[in-house]
């Protein structure tokens, strides 16, 4: 049988890394819903609970860990509506218990920004341009940058060999590698200019929505990458609603930070790089028993065709005539 590292995060040593971090424990905890690491609500005797994470050993080094944390308490400081980590006494946002590193967080309550509402998707550009206008004044030296190589090429390597069934093997593979040269097209006008430091992963669950501000959550994916990376999940349903969703975000995100609308022309692209590694993910986690329990509908025959589906649909939509700004 398979041992997982989290395996041996117990409730008890959850509690023993919160207090060698210098907390008193009251022993209420509630696991959260994380799964590419593990996040706790845990209990402080005489203050607000806290919010503890667990990176997942091996994703991170610690260098990578230190440089999302920097990022995040930049943004804290200059008064942009980001959960950072919170920082002990000695300077340290990071701490060691074990095997694994973990941080510390407030508690923040909120809920998720209703994109239907246009003023929402103002505050949202708004915030979006200050995190961004922070972002461009200087750089990564240990975190990722967005690629098409590792986020397709490799995604698609992986999911071939080890779980695309047979009898859809020909059609997944003729697909990618029509995808791949679709998407390797677009992506080439991309230069190190048009890339900065970014969220990485702008949907609305890792946005909590409290007195008409955008708080953002979870850095875990910051990366250098184009601008519009952090616009584009913003954006659905028909052509003509995605086009005034794109209006009230640009406008907003325009007041603090200047957008190249040649970056519109990369969202498909983006959103195809997003579908195949979001597979992958899944793919590289499923020894996780965490995943297969949460994700009971993943490396099923009928998963494997509707992702097929999806992706001849991203295809499509690689040929359309981008959104421009109104």
């Amino acid at each position: 049988m398979n041992v997982h590292p989290y395996d041996s995060l117990t409730p008890d040593r959850v509690i023993d890394a919160v207090e060698s971090a210098g907390y008193l424990s009251d022993a209420r905890l509630l696991a959260l819903n994380s799964y590419e690491n593990r996040v706790y609500q845990v209990g402080i005797e005489g203050a607000e609970p806290l919010i503890a994470k667990f990176y997942r050993p091996g994703r991170w080094t610690e260098a990578q860990i230190l440089e999302e944390h920097r990022f995040s308490l930049d943004l804290q400081d200059a008064e942009i509506s980001v959960v950072a980590p919170m920082v002990d006494g000695e300077g340290r946002s990071l701490h060691q218990y074990g095997d694994f590193h973990f941080a510390l967080f407030p508690r923040r309550g909120g809920y998720p920004p209703e994109l239907d509402n246009l003023d929402n998707l103002l505050v949202l550009g708004r915030t979006l341009g200050r995190i961004h206008a922070l972002g461009r004044s200087d750089t990564f030296s240990h975190r990722t940058r967005l690629s098409v190589d590792a986020m397709l090429s490799q995604a698609r390597s992986l999911l071939l060999e080890h779980f695309i069934p047979l009898e859809l093997k020909p059609a997944y593979e003729s697909l990618t590698a029509d995808l791949l040269d679709a998407v390797t097209a677009v992506y080439s006008e991309v230069s190190p200019q048009d890339q900065i430091r970014v969220h990485g992963d702008c949907h609305v669950g890792n946005i909590l929505w409290r007195d008409e501000t955008a708080h953002f959550v979870d850095l875990d994916d910051c990366c250098t990458a184009p601008a519009v990376q952090d616009l584009w999940m913003f954006l659905n349903g028909e052509r003509h609603e995605r086009q005034l969703q794109l209006s009230e975000l640009i406008e907003g995100y325009s007041e603090f930070c200047e957008f190249d609308p040649r970056q519109l022309r990369w969202i498909e692209a983006l959103r195809t790089l997003r579908l195949t590694n979001y597979a992958a993910w899944l793919a590289r986690r499923w020894e996780d028993p965490a995943f297969p329990r949460s994700f009971t509908w993943f490396n099923t025959g009928r998963y494997w065709a509707e992702h097929i589906l999806e992706l001849r649909e991203q295809l499509a939509a690689l040929q359309e005539e981008p959104l421009t700004l109104l």
